[in-house]
């Protein structure tokens, strides 16, 4: 608020609510926020910002040829820039403000990483060129698999899985491929505790196995008790992922790996919560067999969106031979990619994708490692956990911790037992929150915890930022113990958000009869026609 001038915002009259003093504009626009409607809306069907020649006519085209018009809007180039910037400005963003889903790890992507990444070199090399052309980005490959295996001290990485739930299945096929190797082709049954990540269980079932559920315990973590009893010569592996999906470290980690291999199976860890313990807890030291990378988590790539991917998979020495092809070796002439089921690569058991991953991705994880450092990247972990241990503590007395006995990990997981007897839920809070200018925290998971709300914080957020989110939650927070105290506005809740660009959804009936394609209105009949 500018305490010199005029109000900065706009202010009710005393004792008036703001929603009902601001007038609704005449355009729909709210100041610099434009109104923007579909690109298949502005009526530029009849127009294009490129002038260009006809296309000679061709006799040879049979069915090719189009019959009717191609059914694209034409805009002008400051029409385009427009549209889009427009569109921009109605999300949120990571260059905007905190991104606090929990279990996505939603953190700032250094600048330098990309113009690393748009070198010549990196950016404009094909994966058919000759491996002598491409020299440079091989070796690349290769110091990165290099720093991954001493991150984890682990003896093998596969690079080509495209992301996370490919990188698990990468994982429990080299599992799959050891123990038909071994004579153990009998092991079907693949066991989870039951906060896993959904892709666990999933990729575990896509692979032919049965998947059982490991029971939690009080505090969070995995019942040994009933891992033991469930254990056996039918258990192909375990999937744990450590730091686990409530934010807590299994303590019992060593055991855990101690029981599974006496049973005869591997451990396969999901690496999503690296970014927690990166720089000072090596899997590999734990008895991990297989683990994979999420790159856009730990080591800041681009994130999500249905764009290139990356989830490198580190193997130990028992699974280390069964990795799927190519692998980086470095001969007297250079570097090389071996890429048939040969030699050393004999027992591979095949492999993820047509090429070798994804070298955009390769370039940003790797600039983010050489320019932090060993030290840079211990920080990391201990920033990220300092982070929601600080959010942790400064919501703790006003939200319901759901295991408040001792520090939390990378992420803050509240329950929904301080809504109790207001009429407010996880989703109408997390609606509120895009009132006040933030998006939602991870809702409803883990299922392990009731109405869950999972803040991650990462360690990209500066203290202000931290506590500009907290001082929006906390205003939240108060209002609902208002409600809960006989006063407050439950409307302010259950109608949220007021000032998005839409208002609340059906969200049922979207996902159910999502509108997936633009169709024209029709044009209501003249009453002469």
């Amino acid at each position: 608020m500018n305490t010199v001038g005029r109000p900065t915002r706009p202010e009710a009259p005393q004792g008036a609510d703001i929603n009902d003093y601001v007038h609704p504009t005449l355009t729909g626009a709210r100041g610099l926020l434009q109104d923007e409607a579909l690109i298949f809306e502005l009526n530029a069907w009849d127009k294009t910002g490129v002038d260009l020649p006809d296309a000679p006519a061709a006799d040879d085209l049979g069915d090719l040829v189009r019959k009717a018009p191609i059914g694209l809007p034409g805009l002008s180039e400051p029409e385009a820039v427009r549209h889009y910037v427009r569109l921009s400005q109605k999300n949120h963003a990571i260059d905007l403000a905190l991104y606090p889903l929990g279990s996505c790890t939603m953190k700032h992507n250094p600048r330098l990483n990309e113009k690393m990444a748009r070198l010549p070199g990196f950016s404009d090399i094909h994966p058919l060129q000759p491996q002598s052309t491409v020299q440079g980005a091989i070796e690349l490959m290769d110091r990165l698999a290099h720093w991954l295996k001493t991150l984890t001290g682990m003896p093998a990485v596969a690079l080509s899985p495209k992301a996370g739930a490919h990188g698990e299945l990468c994982g429990l096929l080299a599992i799959r491929a050891a123990h038909e190797a071994n004579g153990q082709g009998h092991r079907k049954t693949v066991l989870a505790p039951t906060s896993a990540h959904g892709t666990n269980p999933a990729t575990a079932a896509f692979c032919g196995y049965t998947v059982v559920e490991i029971a939690q315990t009080d505090d969070g973590r995995v019942d040994l008790a009933d891992l033991e009893v469930k254990l056996g010569d039918h258990v192909a592996a375990i999937m744990v992922t450590n730091p686990n999906t409530c934010g807590l470290f299994e303590r019992d980690v060593v055991e855990i790996a101690r029981l599974t291999h006496a049973a005869g199976a591997y451990f396969y860890c999901d690496g999503a919560n690296f970014n927690a313990i990166v720089g000072r807890v090596r899997p590999g030291d734990l008895g991990v067999d297989a683990m994979h990378i999420n790159l856009h988590k730990t080591f800041s790539t681009p994130h999500g969106g249905g764009g290139p991917g990356a989830g490198p998979v580190v193997l130990s020495a028992a699974l280390a031979p069964f990795a799927p092809t190519p692998w980086v070796v470095s001969r007297e002439f250079g570097f090389q990619l071996v890429e048939e089921a040969q030699g050393p690569a004999a027992q591979a058991f095949g492999r993820m994708s047509a090429f070798h991953g994804q070298m955009g991705m390769f370039v940003r994880a790797y600039a983010y490692m050489l320019s932090h450092g060993a030290d840079g990247l211990r920080q990391v972990a201990e920033d990220a956990v300092l982070n929601a241990n600080y959010i942790k503590a400064r919501l703790g007395d006003l939200m319901s911790p759901a295991f408040p006995n001792g520090p939390c990990m990378h992420e803050a997981l509240f329950d929904d037992a301080w809504l109790e007897g207001t009429g407010v839920t996880t989703l109408d809070f997390a609606k509120a929150m895009i009132d006040e200018g933030f998006h939602p925290m991870t809702m409803y998971f883990p299922l392990v915890v009731h109405g869950a709300m999972l803040i991650e914080p990462t360690e990209t957020e500066s203290k202000q930022e931290l506590d500009r989110f907290v001082t929006a939650l906390r205003a939240l927070a108060g209002a609902v113990a208002k409600i809960k105290n006989g006063g407050g506005d439950v409307d302010r809740f259950k109608g949220a958000p007021y000032h998005a660009p839409l208002k609340r959804l059906d969200e049922t009936q979207a996902a159910r009869k999502p509108r997936l394609r633009w169709k024209p209105v029709a044009a209501a009949p003249l009453a002469a026609e």
